[in-house]
């Protein structure tokens, strides 16, 4: 294979090992903080990891563009923050599904997906900050507690940040992997399950967690993940075929429900990576990177469950101390979003503090009372603002 031939194939499974080694820890943390078992957990990423490389398999060869999936980093972020909600594990894979029917919905209704645009940008940055904040001190945290397991991490990622800053996640996940390695020669190492497995459970629907978990999830998903991969290739040149994404990553997201999986959407970062001259200096044929990516997210699909079941080994602490890594650059262009205008911003403070707080009430957590808060105060403001005088 030439070297022109080679660059768009090395580049997608570069795009996949960095999309996978960058959010892994935040999907796993938050799948088992809303009351998944270490297998269902497992099961969950296995399907979220099916799910996008099928769509990205048929995307990009079907359309001819480098259009990427990935999980929702920031819904699985949620997830941390929600935790266990009415009903248990059933009742937020239920509120899984209820999110894969309103992506589906969005392919079907246009309209939807234009509320949700509505939504003013302040706010649902404010809201994505607020729910990050706890997740990006747990690194903090963890190092009091465990100095001598966290510092040598810690250390990989300030380097890499330095030298090779797209490098410092995956990095800091390999440090993690090597620390664990060491942790478990001294303590013994248990018995791992080193073939993939699916775990199906058998979702509920309560009304808490659709308006706690699945609405606030969806909302985050399309603001965070949807509208920014959309925007992300049309700075390339590239249109996004909207409606039949919507379709496969709502279809995507719907069948990966039952198996633990929580959301499956459009990309952004790795989307500039698949899109960028640097996947090949020809735009037109950099969809090969992503739809080899797609093949990659497939070989990572048959390792995912042993290293969940090295990870879930591990002193409890670390796999939060990665995803908090993970999450600091979204943590801060989230906060950038709500504050740098100065229109809005007591909306999008109030829903920050609200978020932040982790406060539940009536069985609905933050996320929602936090983005109920912000459109009101929003509201309110907005109505005694006086309007611009006519010309």
């Amino acid at each position: 294979m030439t070297a022109d031939r080679l660059q768009p194939v090395l580049a997608g499974v570069m795009l996949a090992l960095v999309g996978f080694a960058s959010s892994f820890a935040v999907v796993l943390a938050g799948l088992q903080a809303v009351g998944a078992t270490s297998e269902q957990a497992a099961s969950g990423l296995l399907a979220l990891l099916i799910a996008q490389a099928v769509g990205v398999i048929w995307l990009s060869r079907r359309h001819r563009i480098p259009l990427v999936l990935a999980w929702s980093t920031p819904g699985a972020a949620l997830l941390v923050s929600s935790g266990a909600v009415e009903g248990g594990w059933r009742a937020a894979v239920g509120a899984f599904l209820v999110v894969g029917a309103l992506i589906l919905l969005t392919a079907l209704w246009p309209r939807l997906g234009d509320l949700i645009a509505a939504i003013p940008t302040p706010i649902a940055q404010a809201m994505l900050a607020g729910v990050l904040l706890s997740i990006c001190v747990e690194p903090v945290r963890v190092l009091l507690d465990r100095p001598f397991l966290v510092a040598p991490i810690l250390v990989v990622w300030v380097v890499l940040l330095r030298v090779a800053p797209k490098l410092a996640v995956p990095g800091a996940f390999v440090a993690t992997l090597v620390v664990i390695t060491g942790y478990l020669v001294d303590h013994g190492a248990p018995d791992l399950s080193l073939a993939p497995q699916v775990v199906w459970t058998e979702p509920t629907l309560n009304w808490q967690a659709v308006v706690g978990l699945a609405v606030p999830l969806y909302v985050v998903t399309m603001a965070s993940q949807n509208v920014p991969g959309v925007a992300v290739l049309a700075t390339f040149g590239y249109r996004v075929p909207w409606r039949e994404s919507m379709t496969v990553t709502g279809l995507g997201t719907a069948a990966g429900a039952m198996a633990g999986g929580h959301a499956v959407n459009l990309a952004a970062i790795t989307a500039a990576m698949a899109a960028s001259p640097e996947s090949h200096p020809d735009r037109d044929r950099r969809w090969i990177a992503a739809y080899t990516s797609g093949w990659a997210y497939l070989v990572l699909a048959a390792v995912s469950t042993a290293l969940v079941g090295v990870v879930s080994a591990a002193p409890h602490g670390l796999v939060e101390v990665v995803a908090g890594l993970a999450l600091l650059g979204t943590l801060g262009g989230a906060l950038k979003g709500a504050t740098e205008s100065e229109t809005g911003r007591e909306a999008a403070v109030v829903t920050f503090v609200v978020a932040a707080s982790g406060v539940a009430f009536g069985g609905v957590g933050a996320a929602f009372w936090a983005l109920l808060a912000g459109l009101v105060v929003h509201g309110v403001l907005k109505l005694g603002r006086p309007s611009a005088p006519r010309m």
